[in-house]
């Protein structure tokens, strides 16, 4: 901060330039962990995010004020930190598409367990359908990257005719992200309200342990599959089953859900994706196909969560049942 070139980190508080170093030393201990790859620098025109704790910043009759700073900040609340709740740090972030976003975090009371009933209810999570429940009902998928594809593609196409360096590039840079930017929030919304709509629907949602990284490795299906976003929805049943008060069960992923049929449990060698419907070669019983592997993991979960067998307990109110080593599903 002593040096010429650098005397513009004395502008802003301290502490969020404290606490980029703190992140900086979670990256490299990442790294020599062995779970992320190697810090790299984060470049300007693709955003930014400063965190301010508790001492760089003050909340005061339903404003923020930073540090260093005489003006509250213009908010446009997406919604109200309920009263006698204390923020204990705030996040400002810019967006690629020049869009500022503010991330409060403080501990709300008003989250509380939600009346305890008996539902349960098996989800298979895919592509055409976004997910299967096992009464029947099937969601589909918006696609909200397929749908803005065309208007994505022509200003990527804009944006690679724009010299390097000048102005109107820029400009192309800038309408570029708020595309991306319109996606994700298409998708993000979606995503939330359908989660919140399961979670207090039913007492017990059993899903399965989905590896993405290596299914997105297809190049058919990593598009659609990453359009999907099945680990997002994965992550966001999690941690609302937990707020909730909600049971959460994770079945492994080479549990046959597809391959067994749930009406007298045999099991086909055999189920390519382009089969929708199939019948059992036992019992004649005609399936759909997302319906009958969202109807065996709720048997598979609730079964393990009554005998308690081959369960590796995770969070509070949270488990991943493992099933028997079967061949990979088809």
């Amino acid at each position: 901060k002593k040096q010429e070139e650098l005397d513009f980190l004395n502008e802003v508080s301290c502490v969020p330039l404290q606490q980029g170093l703190r992140h900086l030393q979670t990256a490299f201990t990442n790294f020599f962990a062995a779970r992320a790859k190697y810090p790299n620098f984060k470049k300007k025109h693709q955003g930014g995010s400063a965190e301010f704790t508790k001492s760089a910043f003050k909340f005061k009759e339903g404003q923020i004020y930073l540090a260093k700073c005489k003006e509250p900040l213009a908010i446009r609340w997406s919604r109200q930190i309920p009263s006698g709740c204390v923020p204990s740090s705030v996040t400002v972030k810019l967006h690629p598409s020049g869009r500022w976003h503010i991330s409060i975090r403080f501990d709300d009371p008003t989250i509380k367990p939600l009346p305890v009933n008996d539902k349960a209810v098996g989800i298979d999570l895919g592509i055409s359908s976004l997910l299967t429940t096992s009464e029947g009902n099937k969601v589909t998928n918006p696609k909200s990257l397929k749908k803005h594809y065309r208007k994505l593609r022509r200003v990527q196409k804009s944006l690679s005719k724009k010299q390097k360096g000048s102005n109107n590039r820029y400009k192309a840079r800038v309408k570029l992200a708020r595309v991306h930017q319109k996606i994700v929030d298409i998708r993000t919304d979606h995503l939330h309200k359908l989660t919140t709509q399961l979670v207090r629907e039913n007492q017990t949602i059993i899903v399965e342990d989905l590896a993405v990284k290596n299914m997105v490795k297809n190049r058919k299906l990593a598009q659609a599959i990453s359009d999907a976003s099945w680990a997002e929805i994965s992550r966001q049943l999690e941690y609302k089953c937990r707020w909730y008060g909600r049971n959460y069960i994770e079945i492994d992923r080479w549990f046959p859900s597809s391959k067994r049929c749930s009406n007298c449990g045999h099991v086909v060698e055999k189920m390519p994706l382009k089969i929708r419907q199939w019948e059992c070669p036992k019992c004649q019983t005609r399936h759909d196909r997302d319906i009958n592997a969202s109807r065996n993991i709720l048997a598979a979960g609730l079964a393990v969560s009554v005998c308690g067998a081959s369960v590796r307990p995770e969070q509070s109110k949270s488990v991943k049942a493992t099933a028997m080593k079967q061949k990979p599903k088809l």
